[in-house]
């Protein structure tokens, strides 16, 4: 058994006296933030966003249009792909 290894075991589970804390300066820093640019951007896009229209009034005259003058024709093959895509898209 090498006793100077058994002295720094017994040297860790010692006591240790606590540190002085010199009275110098106080500790005069204040919380602060600051938002990364990535952030900044996101807000701005966030607020373009928010102000846009969500209803496309072009798009929903052309439609409009369409219907009134009876050009507007779906054939029943795509409504029911879409239908079909959908319910297999909200399963997966």
């Amino acid at each position: 058994m090498r006793i100077d290894a058994l002295n720094q075991v017994s040297q860790l589970y010692q006591a240790n006296k606590p540190k002085k804390v010199s009275k110098g300066k106080e500790n005069d820093t204040a919380d602060k933030f600051e938002i990364s640019q990535s952030a900044k951007d996101y807000q701005v896009a966030k607020a373009a966003v928010s102000e846009s229209s969500d209803i496309r009034e072009e798009k929903v005259a052309e439609l409009k249009e369409a219907v009134a003058s009876g050009t507007y024709n779906v054939s029943a093959a795509e409504i029911a792909d879409k239908m079909v895509s959908r319910y297999f898209d909200s399963i997966f």
